[in-house]
């Protein structure tokens, strides 16, 4: 079935958003960037905020999707199935269209904690880490969720760092070498940790 055209807005307004931030993003240039008509917009949604809002949940649901099927496919060992993790990282940083993070984007934008944008941004971090502690308990930890939320800082980290130091014109370092200095990290972390 092709996709309708509510589906080519939302995916339109994920990159513009993504490539320019949600302030300094009007509907005009989404509207451009999926060659979609103003009356198509308001018919599916009432106002820009709920387009961030859909943008952001597309946005959650692709990433894990394709984390979750890149880790499936690398891997069937438990601890080998975490580094994959940093492993797809790598892999994204070093992606032409690599702009961060959308979620710690929204997060920055949207500094209440309360707004719905800061809420999506948190879930989707939420459910980044349960995968992590749900890949840490298939490798038998003491503490999973301990291992997960170390695991999960470096994750945060890398992102960070590839994004400003990794995207830096002119000379900025390798984006995916970030990923690789976390992954190393997590190797420590993951071969010392007890097991229950």
């Amino acid at each position: 079935m092709p996709p309708s055209r509510r589906e080519d807005l939302i995916d339109a307004a994920m990159r513009v958003f993504y490539r320019h931030g949600f302030h300094a993003s009007g509907l005009d240039r989404i509207l451009e960037e999926g060659r979609i008509s103003r009356m198509t917009l308001y018919n599916h949604f009432k106002s820009k905020d709920e387009v961030i809002l859909a943008a952001l949940r597309r946005r959650d649901e692709i990433f894990r999707n394709k984390l979750m099927k890149f880790v499936d496919a690398k891997t069937r060992s438990p601890r080998e199935r975490l580094l994959a993790v940093f492993d797809f990282h790598e892999q994204w940083f070093q992606e032409e269209d690599f702009c961060g993070c959308m979620f710690i984007n929204a997060s920055a934008e949207f500094n209440d904690p309360q707004s719905p944008p800061r809420q999506v941004a948190a879930e989707h971090k939420r459910a980044i880490l349960r995968y992590l502690a749900e890949l840490s308990r298939d490798c038998g930890f003491a503490r999973p969720e301990h291992i997960a939320n170390q695991l999960n800082i470096l994750i945060e980290g890398a992102i960070v760092s590839a994004h400003v130091v990794g995207q830096v014109q002119g000379g900025g370092a390798d984006p995916g070498a970030a990923a690789g200095l976390a992954r190393e990290m997590a190797r420590r972390i993951i071969e010392t940790a007890p097991s229950g």
